[in-house]
């Protein structure tokens, strides 16, 4: 049997934290298995669900490389299947129609819990076979069994027992005409021949009820692994401060796809104290019958450090494409200045995201416009500092165009002047970026260009002898 799994979220938000992991589990899974992996989007939430949360969700799957092996089904495009099945349940007698106004099944659950009962529907209509009439309160119960148990190995959580008795006969169809979430997704992984289903544990109690839908209808059962909550660093629930945000928003402040991912897969599994996993290191060793049973907690800081690591290590052509997204982003023309891959080389050792490089490679892009006046009065106004920028302005007019015939450029200004390298770097630091803080100084004149170098020098000069 070809194993398949599949990602379904809800188009009532965007993709999170929390469903990315689930999704990145879903593909291993049916990755390292040689099967398929499959996208189904729930929009049968008419009031929540919106075009825009789609299509972030789609988006978020192709930035993080999350592919699908086939199209992704769309609840909303198989209403007509879910009436047939249901209507196939009536015929067999095992789910009927029922009448209750909303005031009615209130009423109902008081009066249990007034008793000190579990507040559920009692089965008035469960033996009275009604048939079909029009009535805006008209809705399916699935005839749940009264007797025996739901029993489930669960690949994280283990053995799961629910008694039927602890069930009651929930709505498969709404009076709206639309199905409820436990009868549709039963017919859906049924269609799309689902195997094993992976989700977060806030649907264990959903569970028992999907298996018995599944056994009424005469479908085997696919089995479960439900993932544990992802927490902060406290423990509690991750809020927007602590996490809790889009997966675009990780790509807005600078984080690369396969970072999220490395950092993800380890949010509730391991592999020995191994850190750092490429995407076929994940593949070949990720399993969810590994997956820990407890909670998660997200450290944004460590996060980071992956992220820095990918920056430093990855080869930087490969991550220009992206680094250049994060130029356009902050307004900055990628064309009007040095190669995205030649600014990842000279800045990725002091910056943890992209979005942090691209701020700082501004200097390279376009004109200072903001000078330090400290860093002027400091490493410009005296002598030294002038007799530097007018060697430099010579030197760099002549010199082959790479950081080590810079280098050799500014050695050659050192021993000449008898000066040490932090007087002849400082004011060329000065010059090129209008500060005293930058990359080495032979990258930080090499990505301003040659004729940018020596107008900056000679704007440099202007200020010093001012």
């Amino acid at each position: 049997m070809t194993v398949r799994t599949r990602f379904a979220p809800s188009p009532t938000g965007f993709l999170h934290i929390g469903g990315a992991r689930t999704a990145l589990y879903c593909w291993l899974e049916a990755r390292r298995r040689g099967g398929q992996f499959l996208l189904r989007i729930e929009d049968t939430d008419r009031e929540r669900s919106t075009d825009e949360a789609v299509q972030a969700i789609l988006d978020a799957m192709a930035w993080l490389d999350l592919s699908a092996d086939a199209p992704a089904v769309y609840q909303t495009h198989r209403l007509a299947r879910y009436r047939e099945v249901a209507e196939r349940l009536l015929a067999e007698g095992k789910a009927y129609y029922a009448y209750e106004s909303k005031e009615e099944i209130e009423a109902m659950r008081e009066a249990a819990m007034a008793k000190g009962e579990k507040p559920r529907y009692n089965g008035y209509y469960r033996d009275r076979n009604e048939p079909y009439r029009e009535d805006p309160n008209r809705v399916i119960r699935f005839r749940n069994p009264t007797e025996g148990s739901v029993v489930f190995e669960d690949k994280v959580k283990g053995r799961v027992e629910w008694a039927n008795a602890e069930l009651d006969d929930l709505v498969i169809f709404r009076s709206d005409g639309w199905p409820t979430y436990n009868f549709a997704v039963v017919v859906d992984d049924i269609d799309m021949g689902i195997t094993e289903v992976i989700r977060g544990d806030d649907h264990v109690n959903n569970t028992p009820r999907q298996i018995n839908i599944y056994k009424a209808l005469g479908a085997p059962v696919p089995e479960f692994a439900h993932l544990p909550m992802i927490l902060d660093k406290e423990g509690k629930k991750l809020s927007k401060r602590t996490g809790s945000v889009s997966v675009m928003e990780y790509r807005d402040a600078g984080y690369l796809p396969h970072a999220i991912l490395n950092y993800l897969v380890r949010l509730g599994w391991s592999h020995g104290d191994q850190e750092i996993f490429s995407r076929e290191e994940m593949v070949r060793l990720f399993d969810i019958s590994d997956v820990n049973k407890a909670a998660s907690r997200f450290d944004t800081e460590k996060l980071a450090w992956l992220n820095q690591h990918y920056l430093k290590t990855d080869d930087p052509q490969a991550l220009a494409p992206e680094f250049a997204w994060h130029l356009q982003r902050a307004g900055i023309d990628a064309g009007r200045g040095p190669a995205p891959a030649d600014v990842i080389v000279a800045l990725r050792d002091r910056v943890h995201t992209l979005k942090e490089m691209a701020e700082r490679a501004r200097i390279w892009y376009a004109p200072i416009t903001e000078w330090d006046d400290k860093a002027v009065a400091k490493h410009l106004q005296n002598e030294s500092a002038v007799a530097v920028l007018k060697e430099a302005r010579i030197l760099l007019a002549e010199v082959e165009w790479k950081p080590e015939s810079i280098h050799q450029a500014i050695e050659r200004i050192a021993a000449k002047l008898e000066l040490g390298m932090g007087k002849i770097a400082q004011p060329l630091r000065v010059a090129m970026t209008g500060t005293q803080v930058s990359p080495s100084i032979d990258h930080t004149i090499y990505l301003a260009g040659r004729s940018v170098a020596i107008e900056r020098i000679a704007d440099a000069l202007a200020r010093a002898q001012s």
